[in-house]
């Protein structure tokens, strides 16, 4: 009897400290800067159309005309560049931005779009397989990929970082990371990364983002290299959980937009990616997604498009 009461004493304790920490996890998220929706849906609305000519000009842009809607690999996670809000089901951010007002480029309507959702492993297979016109995720350009998809843009660019449980003294960056054990992305462009610049670092690689942070926050992983930007997107959306250890470093990280293997999209698209960069667009959307929850004043200046 004794044993029975106990172990529901323990189911019942484990239950409250599972709120507990839910509802901790909500408090933090909800004092995160939430992105100005109607201003970023109005900015989207404004968006420059493509005339038929201009489409009919490219048989990517061609296909996606004719079937009506723009098939996009991205995700539903990331805060401050494709997040999905169930209030109302709008997906906003910087790289939703882009997809959308491509989506309005060609089809005159920036809700015509389908989303499927990927990781850093699948990018690659759902542009070969078909099963979508284009990738935005924070997608890096590398040789390697380019030898079985291609590349508009960039239309961004980053650096790498190392993220840290909030209070760790022990990492200071990445000349620290000897005999630590280090998450990664599976698929992204950390492990050669670490390879290079912590060749003593114990790495594991994780299916995605969230898996990678959350075995930094239960002490499985020591640190977690990744994109600079997606450790600030991760910042932002949970205040007083992570820290930056360092600097950022290694070489500049393009962002590109993927496409099918030497389709004329890529051109096209870069023409799109001139079009609203030389028109402001590309500016006030930076500034809306990122720049207004991060505390930056000034949009950077766009990177040169097909470079």
């Amino acid at each position: 009897m004794k044993t029975t009461i106990a172990k529901s004493f323990s189911l019942v304790l484990a239950a409250i400290l599972l709120l507990t920490v839910s509802f901790s996890a909500l408090a933090e998220e909800s004092t995160s800067v939430a992105i100005d929706k109607e201003a970023f849906d109005a900015l989207i609305a404004s968006g420059p159309v493509a005339d038929v000519d201009t489409i009919a000009a490219s048989q990517w842009a061609a296909a996606v005309k004719e079937a009506g809607v723009l098939r996009v690999g991205g995700t539903r996670t990331s805060f401050l560049f494709s997040q999905l809000d169930e209030t109302d089901n709008g997906i906003r951010g910087f790289d939703a931005g882009l997809y959308q007002l491509l989506a309005r480029y060609i089809l005159g309507d920036e809700t015509k779009f389908e989303l499927t959702q990927v990781t850093s492993s699948t990018r690659e297979s759902v542009l070969t397989s078909g099963q979508v016109d284009a990738v935005f995720a924070t997608y890096s350009i590398t040789p390697s990929r380019q030898e079985v998809i291609s590349f508009a843009g960039p239309y961004y660019t980053s650096q790498q970082a190392v993220l840290v449980k909030a209070g760790n003294t022990e990492i200071t960056g990445i000349d620290s990371l000897d005999d630590k054990i280090v998450a990664t992305q599976s698929g992204s462009t950390g492990p050669s990364i670490l390879a290079e610049y912590a060749p003593d670092a114990i790495v594991q690689e994780f299916e995605d983002d969230i898996q990678a942070r959350t075995a930094v926050e239960q002490g499985r992983a020591d640190a977690y290299v990744t994109d600079y930007t997606l450790i600030l997107n991760s910042i932002v959306k949970n205040p007083g959980a992570y820290a930056i250890a360092g600097d950022v470093f290694g070489p500049v990280d393009p962002y590109g937009i993927g496409l099918p293997k030497d389709s004329d999209g890529v051109a096209f698209v870069n023409a799109f990616l001139q079009t609203i960069i030389e028109d402001g667009t590309w500016a006030k959307l930076w500034q809306i997604s990122l720049g207004d929850r991060t505390g930056i004043d000034t949009a950077p200046e766009a990177p040169a498009v097909g470079e």
